[in-house]
């Protein structure tokens, strides 16, 4: 037997078996029998009394004897029941799918050990489907029983809990011969790990809770070693193997703007980013760099101060935004900011006039445009530069594999690489799925930038929420009223919003209202953007199409409706469209009376606090890793043990063990270093083809 063999030939499977375990569980071979782990454990010494019952989705035991066992027929249908007694009370055992040989089998009037999940129907307690153990043959040995993943279609064809333990304990006889150590023995030693064949042993039957969590902590740190090595052999072969220009000089447009034209201090966040951001492009190596900050820390002029540092080497820079609202945001914020300065900065989305690209065509092949800010527009063959050295793209998640590897090919030499992103990803996230990259934060905000204030209102103080809207707009203010819009029910929610639109324009009949939405042209989103931003309208009615792209410093409220229907990364990306200028601005949440758990989570934690990396960590907790991701990246997280949640002080330290290895031996060549490296060319290369160690 070896790992590849298939379960059929596995004592006690045989071919229809695991024909039916591939189909429900997935499993084909003896090496994903092992990696199908319990799910808790059973601690055998532990027994229930009948008098002690109540309802539970857990499986419990019981200790007594078997009487009474009959066939039930109802209707067409036909059980197996029987009573269950201790010395403190009587209950029912049924079986509704059962071979005839079954009851022949039940020791009836002997001491028996049940084991299962309760039900309770007008209010008598049952088991269905229970495992019995004679006491005469109950292990001794072992404290704790795996209870493994299993389904009723499983349990009805007789493979139950105890199939899967005698199965798992015979491959375990074979430990020895199947399971090879994958760390050298000064890892081993560091961390007092258990070997990995006592790891396994002690992940399916283990002595007790002490070697369990030993097993399971093992187990842990194995999967995210092996997940970060994979990621920091391929970030090394990148910095091997990707060479890029030197940007060598910071010069005088840099200068000029930073010493005569930037309006604000930058913060000593937005410094240290900007000083690692200098570090990478001093090397003639391709810079492949995460800009994480909140809504508002200032991205957009880090950005912009990497582009002139472009500039003063000679190259190009274009920045590349999921949508024309935001391309356009960037656009006219970094257009003011260099009003004054002889840098050239054009827009060219899908919207853009033949005439306007025509010129942009003509002045990026000879390269007197500078800065390109665009979409997706960008990426068209047409579109060729004369010497493009940056490519800055704003939320990366939006774009695919294919779409920035056309950015890439837009020069001999691939340009440096800036992605940004204004969603804030929890710490363990980005130290997994983000390792290929080097990562900066911006985890200060602009001085003088006021706490945006956050409230949490019920439809029963609407009036109160119109009163105070009324009084911020007669200092001069401005307001958003935000709905939700979710494609599953887009032509509702569409509803809403135009009901929406006329009860605020009946309540605020003394104003000027705009509306905003996703299925408005462009030209048109552009009249109801600019009549808000120039102070015309005093109001926007808006779906969440300004998540992203709306900068109106004078607006200080938002008022989000139906706030119970976001979730918290949302919320908190709306939030950011207000506390954009110096005045105090608030957020308030208006929901229904009653909420659910999660809802009430969500309210509370923006309520509470502002900072966007606190947000998505609870964000985590509550949609999972491969929600925030996004589907089509959901899989790389798919771990078997490792919880990106709970188990960040692991991810740390195997970070930090796979960077000092391969700081010292970056091929594992070294002989202790050796038994990682056919570790992992054996089962973990085929997944990371990039990453070359040889």
């Amino acid at each position: 037997m070896t790992l590849e063999t298939s379960i059929e030939y596995v004592k006690g499977i045989g071919p229809e078996r695991a024909k039916l375990i591939k189909n429900v569980l997935g499993l084909s071979t003896v090496d994903d029998l092992l990696n199908f782990y319990p799910i808790r454990y059973l601690d055998k010494s532990k027994v229930f009394k009948v008098s002690q019952l109540e309802e539970s989705s857990i499986e419990i035991q019981l200790k007594g004897r078997i009487t009474h066992v009959q066939e039930v027929q109802t209707g067409k249908t036909k059980r197996l029941s029987a009573k269950f007694n201790d010395d403190t009370g009587t209950m029912d055992l049924v079986w509704f799918q059962y071979s005839k040989w079954l009851k022949e089998q039940i020791p009836v009037n002997r001491e028996v050990y049940i084991f299962g999940k309760i039900n309770v129907f007008n209010r008598q307690f049952s088991m269905p489907h229970p495992e019995i153990e004679a006491e005469e043959k109950k292990e001794g040995e072992n404290r704790l029983k795996p209870i493994y993943p299993s389904s009723e279609k499983l349990t009805k064809r007789g493979l139950n809990q105890r199939f899967f333990q005698v199965v798992l304990r015979n491959i375990c006889k074979e430990i020895p011969n199947l399971i090879e150590e994958n760390f050298p023995d000064y890892l081993i030693k560091a961390f007092k790990f258990l070997s990995r064949q006592h790891t396994f042993l002690n992940i399916h039957f283990p002595k007790d809770m002490e070697h369990f969590e030993k097993a399971d902590n093992r187990l842990k740190f194995e999967e995210s070693f092996f997940f970060q090595l994979g990621y920091a052999l391929k970030k090394l072969h990148h910095k091997t193997h990707s060479p890029g220009n030197p940007f060598p000089i910071v010069g005088d447009h840099f200068n000029n703007f930073y010493n005569h034209h930037i309006p604000f201090d930058l913060t000593n966040a937005q410094k240290r980013v900007l000083k690692e951001i200098r570090i990478d492009m001093k090397r003639p190596i391709q810079m492949n760099r995460l800009l994480q900050g909140d809504v508002g820390s200032g991205k957009t002029m880090v950005a912009l101060l990497t582009m002139l540092i472009a500039m003063d080497n000679g190259f190009q820079s274009c920045m590349m935004a999921p949508t024309e609202i935001l391309a356009q945001q960037h656009y006219n914020g970094i257009k003011d900011l260099l009003a004054g300065t002889d840098v050239n900065v054009r827009l060219l989305t899908g919207s853009s006039k033949t005439s306007e690209r025509k010129i942009i065509h003509e002045e990026l092949e000879n390269g007197t445009l500078s800065i390109l800010v665009g979409t997706h527009a960008v990426l068209e063959d047409k579109v060729k530069f004369k010497n493009l050295g940056l490519a800055i793209i704003d939320e990366q998640h939006r774009f695919g594999v294919a779409q920035r590897a056309k950015l890439w090919a837009k020069n001999k030499i691939p340009p440096h690489i800036l992605v940004m992103t204004a969603t804030p990803i929890p710490r363990t996230l980005a130290m997994s799925f983000y390792s290929d990259l080097d990562v900066s934060v911006i985890d200060e905000m602009p001085v003088g930038r006021k706490p945006i204030i956050t409230a949490h209102r019920r439809e029963k103080n609407r009036d109160y929420v119109y009163n105070f809207c009324r009084d911020e707009i007669k200092k001069g203010r401005q307001v958003y009223f935000v709905y939700p819009l979710i494609e599953e029910s887009e032509t509702l929610d569409y509803k809403n919003l135009m009901e929406g639109l006329d009860h605020v324009m009946t309540a605020f009949s003394d104003y000027n209202t705009t509306m905003l939405h996703g299925k408005m042209k462009p030209a048109e989103k552009d009249a109801a953007m600019n009549y808000f931003a120039s102070g015309k309208a005093e109001i926007m009615v808006a779906t969440t199409v300004i998540e992203v792209g709306v900068n109106v410093p004078n607006a200080s409220v938002m008022v989000i409706e139906s706030s119970e229907r976001f979730g918290l990364s949302q919320l908190h990306q709306l939030r950011g469209r207000v506390g954009r200028g110096a005045e105090q601005s608030y957020c308030i949440l208006m929901t229904s009376d009653k909420l659910s758990k999660e809802s009430r989570t969500r309210i509370k934690t923006m309520t509470e606090t502002n900072d966007g990396f606190k947000i998505s960590e609870v964000d985590m907790q509550l949609r999972g890793p491969g929600d925030i991701l996004g589907t089509q990246q959901s899989g790389v997280v798919d771990f078997k043990r490792l919880d990106l949640v709970n188990d960040s002080a692991i991810i740390k330290t195997t970070k930090n063990t796979v960077d000092k290895i391969l700081e010292a031996d970056p091929h594992l060549a070294n002989p202790d270093n050796l038994i990682i490296k056919n570790y992992y060319l054996r089962y973990y290369k085929g997944k990371n083809k990039w990453s070359k160690i040889s």
